[in-house]
């Protein structure tokens, strides 16, 4: 297989991203590579708070910055201006939107979610949800997909919500969103989508879909980094949510410091308190390069490169567990040789970062700044490690990153 002219276009992006000069960087579904222009946006923020100090709350437009953020990234959701906003992590988001939710009408009393999503999502459903609330499971027959009759068939008159991943971190299985949405709609429910293995990686559009809340993060695909995690909620839903989970920000006049709490009626609504303003100025450039490059190109050649990644696996026998179909396959591929979890220790030992989940095996995932080249250099590593003998010296476990 030889690059397409588009995807030779996409590696002139490659010297943007100090870390693919020391390795090959295959693990952008658990942490996208660091721009470099991240080094000048740290040093514009340190510089603002060195010689600004607290004025740096107006004149660097700290005090708008959860939204000004939330803007930047809104277009890569399909989302409107004012619709998107930061938090810190998506634990603290989740809390913050089930808090707000009403959850009064007796006559809907379950929570839609499968076994197959995140599970720190469905940690804080169980946290937050009210002892009426049940959830309902859809379980995978595969380990892979969720089958849509059954996901659409569990949404039902009784659901307050459905809580669900839009691509599935283990398998990379893109759920039927529209489905999705369209049931919901039909029977009265909701929809919250987590989007950390989508936002990036496959066109999102939350107007297209009509769908009520979208939480996902730059950690991955957007090469943000860590705290930057977006709440895209629709617009004409603000003056339904009343958070428990709340503080200074979200009141409307926040420097009156003394009465009740009344909530403001923009986005902002859902803020809390004061927010770690050095990782909303460390994840801008990686939206920005996404921007740039442009998210149907980055689809295009995710495509290809992952199906290049299952052909190799196909040849060499190992088992593939991600979607073959292009249309359910998101950024990652998951394969699982032999012996998937010593050999992954051997392949970061080679400078070749992947990561390795239980149960699934070796996530591997190119991004636009991927060569060909470093994916064949990957798979062939994991036939040269099984014949070798090399991943023998990793039998004693780790921490599984």
């Amino acid at each position: 297989m030889t690059s397409n002219s588009d995807a030779d276009r996409l590696l002139s992006w490659r010297d943007q991203f100090p870390i693919l000069e020391t390795c090959t960087y295959l693990i952008s579904n658990s942490l996208g590579a660091m721009p470099r222009a991240v080094y000048d946006k740290l040093h514009a923020y340190a510089d603002d708070w060195g010689s600004l100090g607290v004025r740096a709350w107006g004149s660097a437009g700290w005090w708008d910055l959860k939204r000004t953020v939330g803007d930047l990234i809104a277009p890569l959701l399909g989302a409107p201006p004012g619709s998107v906003l930061m938090q810190e992590n998506a634990s603290i988001a989740n809390a913050i939107l089930l808090s707000a939710l009403d959850w009064s009408d007796t006559r809907r009393d379950k929570v839609v979610v499968t076994d197959l999503d995140f599970p720190s999502d469905t940690y804080s459903l169980q946290a937050m949800l009210p002892p009426h609330i049940r959830l309902e499971v859809v379980r995978s027959a595969d380990g892979i997909t969720i089958d849509t009759d059954a996901m659409l068939a569990a949404i039902d008159e009784r659901t307050r919500l459905v809580s669900t991943s839009h691509v599935l971190f283990r398998s990379a299985y893109i759920m039927p969103a529209a489905e999705i949405a369209a049931k919901a709609q039909r029977v009265g429910a909701q929809v919250l989508f987590n989007g950390y293995h989508s936002v990036g990686v496959i066109p999102v559009d939350v107007t297209t879909l009509g769908i009520e809340y979208y939480i996902g993060g730059t950690l991955k695909w957007l090469c943000g980094g860590p705290g930057g995690i977006f709440m895209y909620v629709r617009p004409d839903l603000l003056p339904t949510l009343n958070p428990r989970i709340t503080g200074w920000f979200a009141h409307k006049s926040p420097f009156s410091f003394e009465g009740e709490l009344e909530l403001r009626d923009d986005i902002y609504r859902l803020a809390n308190g004061t927010p770690g303003i050095a990782s909303l100025y460390a994840v801008q450039p990686g939206v920005e390069v996404i921007r740039a490059v442009g998210v149907e190109a980055i689809r295009a050649k995710s495509i290809r490169q992952t199906a290049r990644i299952i052909a190799a696996a196909e040849a060499a026998g190992y088992p593939v567990t991600s979607p073959r179909s292009t249309e359910t396959r998101g950024g990652t591929v998951t394969v699982q040789p032999p012996h998937a979890y010593e050999v992954s220790r051997e392949m970061l030992k080679r400078n070749i970062v992947i990561d390795y989940r239980e149960g699934a095996g070796i996530r591997i995932a190119p991004h636009f700044y991927t060569s060909d080249a470093e994916i064949d250099r990957a798979m062939g590593e994991i036939s040269s490690i099984l014949s070798d003998g090399s991943w023998q010296s990793h039998t004693q476990r780790a921490f599984v990153t």
